[in-house]
Formats: C-alpha cells, structure tokens, sequence
C-alpha cells in the first residue's frame, strides 16, 4: 500500500508540474500579446483622409451659409414691413399737424376779438338758457366733426373744468376754439412720438437685415471655390436689405419743422 501511494505521486507530480507550467507558459505569451498590441494597432491605424476632411468641412460652410441666407430673407422681410409702418404712422402724425395747425390759425384769428368787449345783452334767464344751448351745441358740432374729444364734451355738457355756460357766445367761441387747439396739439404729440418710435423700429429691423446679409454673403463667399453658381444668392439678399434703408435726414427734417411753440397765448 505505501508503495501504491508512492508510485502515484512519483508519477502524478511530473504531469501536474508540467501542466502548470504549460499554463503559466501560455499566460505570460497572452500577456505579452495585450502589451504589444497597442503599438502594432498605433501603427496600423490609417492616415486621415485630407478630401474626406474638406468635404465635411464645405458641408458644414453650406449648411451655415443656408441657414445664414435664410434668416437674411427673414430680416429683409421683416425690414420692409416696418418701413411700411413707419410711412403710414409718418402720414398719420402729417394730418395731425396739419389738424393742429389749422386750429392753432382758428384760435389765433379769435384771439384778437378777446380784447374787445362782450356785447351788451340783458342778463335773463331766457338768457342764459339761450347761451347755455348755444354752447351745448356747438360743442355737439365740435364733436361729431372730431374737433373735440368725448371727454372734452362731457366737460362741456357737465360744465366744468372752466366752462361756464353763463358766458356770451363770443366768449364760449373763443374758449371753444382754444380746446379745439390744445385736443389737437395733444393729438400731434402722440401721433409725432408714434412715428419716432416707428421710425427707430424701422432702422434697427433695416439695420439687422444688412449685418444678416453681409453675413450670408461671406459665408457664401467662402464657397465660391466649389460652388461659385450659389454665390450669387447672397448679394441678391444683400441688395435687398439695402433697399429698405430709413431716410433719417427725411423723418428728422419733419419732425424737427414741427416742434416748435404755440403762438397763441
């Protein structure tokens, strides 16, 4: 029996040991293997292809350029829209001046009538009631003419915030046409600071529509190279924004010729 055990381990050892040093043989090849590949893949790997590199590159200028162009025509759009608000508020606050001029002439021709006496009338009743008609419906007229404002007449009728319906018709005339001036003096100022504030949109949208085309047309620009049939596009854009330029000497020349004082007193 001892010499069974013996005879099976003199025999059994050899193979083991042979068998873990196959292993061992066969793990240190395989590591060899993961530490060398490395460098052979670094040295494997292909050059970078240069047309490859440019065709992305020239995709990439195109897709800008169009979307450049795009918002280009966008602005030029939008530039040309507020051009047009502008001339129609421009000839909105030009009939207000016109209106307000007109009053102040009516109020001025009246001013020197208020130097002269009130004429003489006896102070009844019927009177007053006849003035106090007189007045009513000359402001009614002023209204549905458009010389008086619903506030304004409600004053009136009300008789308030100074009018006095006791007052002789050539007194209420001249009150009358004095508030006729000042309504419409009030409705020059918002229609002139309506066409300002039109006229500042209307540069500010013409101004971005030519710094959008300027842009459009460099990108284009940088494919003129490969693609010189689309440069063209670009300057039309660029041509366009240019046409919706403000005349701001214009604007400023009527709007300066408008301020000035009221020359009655």
């Amino acid at each position: 029996m001892p010499q069974t055990v013996l005879y099976h381990f003199l025999t059994e050892v050899p193979e083991a040991a042979a068998i873990w040093s196959a292993l061992l043989v066969l793990a240190l090849g395989v590591l060899a293997v993961l530490v060398a590949r490395p460098e052979r893949d670094d040295g494997s790997d292909p050059a970078p292809d240069p047309a490859a590199e440019e065709a992305a590159r020239r995709a990439d200028l195109l897709r800008y350029a169009d979307e450049v162009a795009v918002a280009a025509a966008g602005a030029a759009q939008t530039a040309r829209r507020r051009r047009e608000q502008w001339l129609t508020v421009q000839d909105e606050a030009e009939r207000a001046w016109r209106a307000y001029d007109e009053a102040e002439a009516a109020a001025r021709r009246f001013a020197g009538a208020a130097a002269l006496p009130a004429p003489h009338t006896p102070r009844t009743p019927a009177e007053y009631a006849a003035r106090e008609r007189w007045l009513h419906h000359a402001a009614m007229t002023a209204h549905w003419r458009g010389y008086l404002t619903a506030r304004q007449l409600a004053d009136v009728l009300a008789h308030r915030n100074g009018w006095d319906p006791r007052r002789h018709p050539a007194e209420q005339e001249i009150v009358l046409a004095r508030a006729v001036r000042e309504g419409r003096r009030a409705g020059w100022a918002a229609a002139a600071e309506r066409e300002r504030r039109a006229w500042r949109d209307a540069e500010s949208a013409a101004e971005a529509a030519r710094t959008l085309a300027a842009e459009a047309y460099a990108a284009t620009a940088a494919l003129r190279p490969a693609r010189a049939d689309e440069a063209a596009a670009p300057v039309k854009g660029r041509d366009e924004a240019a046409t919706v330029r403000i005349p701001v000497q214009g604007s400023a020349a009527v709007s300066g010729a408008r301020w000035r004082p009221a020359r009655v007193g």
